[in-house]
């Protein structure tokens, strides 16, 4: 039996948004508040990585990732998975790969925030990503100058819709994807790391694990 998503069906529209999450934070449920919202998903599920390719530190345990995402965000239609750990995917080119085929008729959105598109042409088959499904770019306080420059932004602006016609984003065929700005929460998970606040989440989930 092919490893699959839970939930989804063909026809819906399904939110992708992939990371580390070490920690999870108020800026990830934030941005995905605003897709749920604005891009008309019928779910949303968080990717939990084993770890980022382009980061040179291992993330914490997955388990405690996973837990701590679960506690921090409970939404019917949003959902915590490990999915790339069971299908031993590191890069999100593969990942989707798989999830498309183990998924026929669920057309996926794959989401980031506006940061992660200021470096985006360095992911591996960047450009199969985003010609394979339509994209939702979410722009956090600091990132929608250096976002909206961007190598990415310049050779898709093609493909670039309106904000008022983010609710159709997920029906587009691809190349397709939306800019959007999101409430002033500013957080990330670096910050999180350097003031120590990791620290105490990962204790807390470590008894319950326990």
């Amino acid at each position: 039996m092919p490893i699959r998503l839970p939930h989804i069906r063909p026809g819906q529209v399904v939110g992708l948004l992939g990371g580390s999450f070490d920690p999870p934070h108020a800026g990830h449920v934030a941005l995905s508040k605003v897709a749920l919202q604005h891009f008309a998903l019928d779910h949303l599920f968080w990717l939990v990585s084993p770890g980022n390719p382009l980061k040179p530190h291992a993330p914490a345990m997955l388990s405690r990732r996973v837990v701590r995402s679960r506690s921090l965000l409970r939404h019917p239609r949003v959902h915590i998975s490990a999915i790339e750990a069971e299908l031993k995917t590191r890069f999100t080119a593969d990942t989707l790969r798989v999830l498309q085929k183990n998924h026929p008729g669920v057309r996926f959105v794959w989401l980031m925030g506006a940061d992660n598109l200021t470096h985006f042409h360095h992911w591996r088959e960047w450009r199969r990503i985003i010609e394979t499904v339509p994209m939702g770019v979410l722009a956090r306080p600091g990132d929608r100058i250096s976002a909206r420059t961007s190598a990415v932004a310049q050779i898709y602006r093609h493909a670039l819709l309106k904000p008022n016609e983010s609710r159709g984003l997920g029906k587009k065929p691809a190349p397709a994807w939306c800019f959007l700005n999101m409430p002033m929460v500013d957080l990330s998970s670096t910050k999180l790391r350097a003031n120590g606040e990791w620290t105490a989440s990962n204790s807390k989930s470590e008894t319950i694990l326990t």
